[in-house]
């Protein structure tokens, strides 16, 4: 016997800034206005690289999806191509949001965003931002810029700094931008460069990937100063904390003094690393365990048993 919905999955695009986004929604089959948890990314990844394996468990379980990808990313609108800017980023998550609210076929007052990595530091600013959301997941999230970067190691922190000098000159002077890569090899100069890093990127990739692997430079000195955990003491609304105890991008650490000060947080802890979190037994962990804090808080409409 199966208990879970079948669903569909519609392509979608909204309005945000003077782009557009573009995204999957996910609506389980005979379910009516069914609870919506919107799902974003990390650093300069698409939906494609994941988010949907997520989602389709969600809409499994009676719970609507929408997993978007950024302007400037993949086949998102936005130019320049590459560029990564946490303002728009977090005006992309807005625009979501919006999107979700003015569809009729979904509860707009059952509304939870889910983001991973990046996207798990956006999750807990949106929900700071958003106190008529239901629930909020930060799933190995980016916390603190100030310790990835001395994770990143000072080396390799300065070696990014001609190449940024660059990108400044090429904005002043309208040209396209100088790029960084996103994941490196260890001792690389790169946003990320842990032994993990590129080989978890690699490992997220379908065929035909959107996916490129750098971002505009001129990015760097924001992601220092972004320190999104901070925001935790003002999320009113249930948010858990899924975190990696053996993470080697976003220092757990951290994360977890950041966590305790969420008035509603509840945090589960993992061995596996960063990029383990996507694939394999330890998706299949952390999907039970987001279903579960989920249920509870959206209240999602049983699926029908079938033998």
């Amino acid at each position: 016997m199966t208990t879970s919905h079948s669903f569909t999955r519609h392509d979608i695009t909204f309005p945000s800034g003077d782009s557009t986004c573009a995204g999957w929604l996910y609506l389980p089959t005979g379910v009516a206005s069914p609870p919506v948890v919107v799902l974003g990314h990390g650093l300069g990844a698409t939906r494609e690289m994941r988010l949907d394996a997520f989602a389709e468990r969600f809409a499994q379980a009676g719970i609507a999806a929408v997993a978007f990808t950024y302007r400037h990313f993949g086949d998102s609108g936005g130019h320049p191509r590459q560029l990564l800017s946490i303002k728009r980023q977090l005006a992309d998550w807005d625009a979501a949001l919006a999107y979700v609210k003015a569809r009729p076929d979904v509860d707009r007052s059952r509304v939870a965003v889910w983001g991973s990595s990046f996207g798990g530091g956006h999750a807990i600013t949106v929900a700071a931002r958003h106190p008529e959301l239901r629930a909020a997941v930060a799933q190995c999230p980016f916390t603190d810029g100030l310790a990835s970067a001395l994770a990143l190691g000072p080396l390799a922190s300065l070696r990014m700094i001609p190449v940024l000098a660059r990108d400044l000159a090429t904005r002043v002077r309208g040209r396209a931008p100088a790029m960084v890569p996103i994941a490196a090899a260890p001792g690389s100069p790169a946003l990320m460069n842990a032994p993990d890093a590129l080989p978890g990127y690699q490992a997220l990739q379908p065929p035909g990937t959107t996916f490129r692997n750098e971002v505009a430079a001129r990015v760097i000195p924001t992601i220092a100063a972004y320190r999104p955990g901070r925001a935790a003491k003002k999320v009113t609304m249930p948010i858990l904390f899924c975190v990696s105890d053996t993470d080697s991008v976003t220092p757990p650490a951290q994360t977890l003094r950041y966590a305790d000060t969420a008035p509603r947080g509840e945090i589960k802890r993992y061995g596996a690393g960063h990029f383990d979190f996507y694939t394999g037994e330890t998706f299949e962990e952390l999907v039970r365990d987001q279903l579960e804090f989920l249920a509870r808080q959206l209240h999602p409409a049983p699926a029908a048993s079938t033998p």
